[in-house]
């Protein structure tokens, strides 16, 4: 880890996941410090999805331990069947120290938010709608508050937060249109400004530029750093626009068949010959 970058926000360690005796990821470790925009490339199938999954809850790891801002979030070691069907590294590294299982509305909680390779909005409310549910995580009122609507100070606020969040990523005219109404890019900004009204420290992006043209990728690129410094997050993104990795990404972390094959700095990673044979290919590619 370099000296000029800040504390660990994230860190995975020795991370496996395994289903049934396939093993999806094998022996992964990573760290995304604090202010950084890290990539995680690699081609399709490569376990990109479920390193996520790994880390918001979704799965369970079958080996290894995540940390978020240094308190682990997920501990786990292959017992039962598994035990013996085990194909990745460091089996028993973790056998001794007791399991951690958070479910994703806690990790949500703890501070890290996602999006999805495919969008996921709440398809019946409209945008301003999607963004004033998110908000609700962050509420301290209670039925009890609720019913008698002691709680008018707090939702006005939530209401308040929801527009402001509309207005940052340039939908406060969308606001009352239902969000599956609205056009792919906008939708795309609009679950991101869902994934900010709960208040993360980490934010983790699934494909955001997917199904976008040129233009589209690189008015992306622009909003992606201008979030990251107005909300001062860190960011975690799965991406296969080159492009854009390339242009905003600080480091890459790059997976093929769920191993780990280089890290490092984009300038470092488009001259890697391992991932020019893994991944980015030869020539204009």
């Amino acid at each position: 880890m370099s000296e000029n970058r800040g504390r660990n926000v994230l860190q995975l360690e020795n991370i496996t996941m395994q289903f049934g005796g396939v093993v999806a990821i094998n022996n992964l470790s990573m760290e995304v410090s604090e202010g950084e925009i890290v990539a995680l490339i690699g081609p399709n199938g490569a376990g990109k999805t479920t390193a996520f999954n790994c880390i918001t809850g979704v799965y369970e790891p079958t080996n290894g331990i995540v940390s978020f801002h240094g308190k682990p979030i997920a501990i786990n070691h292959p017992r039962g069947k598994m035990a013996k069907q085990y194909a990745g590294e460091n089996g028993k590294k973790y056998a001794a120290v007791p399991s951690v299982v958070n479910s994703p509305d806690r990790i949500t909680a703890l501070g890290i938010a996602r999006t999805f390779q495919n969008i996921r909005l709440f398809r019946s409310q409209t945008a301003f709608e999607n963004i004033l549910i998110a908000t609700h995580l962050r509420r301290t009122s209670n039925f009890l508050t609720a019913t008698f609507r002691l709680n008018w100070r707090e939702e006005k606020a939530m209401r308040e937060k929801a527009m402001g969040l509309l207005e940052t990523v340039g939908l406060s005219e969308e606001a009352n249109e239902l969000a599956t109404a609205l056009p792919y890019g906008k939708q795309r900004r609009l679950e991101i400004a869902r994934a900010l009204a709960t208040e993360p420290t980490l934010l983790l992006l699934d494909e955001p530029a997917a199904g976008m043209n040129p233009q589209e990728t690189d008015e992306l690129g622009e909003f992606i750093q201008e979030i990251q410094k107005q909300f001062h997050l860190t960011v975690l993104m799965i991406e296969h626009h080159m492009n854009l990795v390339m242009d905003i990404s600080d480091r890459i972390y790059v997976l093929d068949f769920g191993k780990l094959i280089a890290e490092g700095t984009p300038e470092e990673i488009q001259s890697n010959p391992d991932v020019i044979a893994a991944y980015l290919g030869v020539g204009d590619e």
